[in-house]
């Protein structure tokens, strides 16, 4: 059967791998969606201080949440 969507075709690129070889590809697709959330948090990051700076944003636990939720 052809793949019909680009994933569907990687997938069967990696079906015929050694299983060492599909391990690493886990391994090496793992480590760039790492690196590619640091990168976007890490881009985030001036636009949240400054939020909170000025009063926009807020820090607490999940419980402060909650309550702040239910006030």
């Amino acid at each position: 059967m052809t793949p019909t969507t680009p994933f569907e075709a990687a997938l069967d690129v990696i079906d015929r791998l050694p299983p060492d070889d599909q391990e690493t590809t886990i391994e090496i697709v793992r480590k760039r969606l790492t690196d590619r959330r640091r990168r976007e948090i890490a881009d985030n990051a001036p636009a949240t201080l400054q939020a909170f700076r000025v009063g926009r944003a807020s820090y607490g636990t999940v419980d402060d949440l909650r309550r702040e939720m239910e006030a």
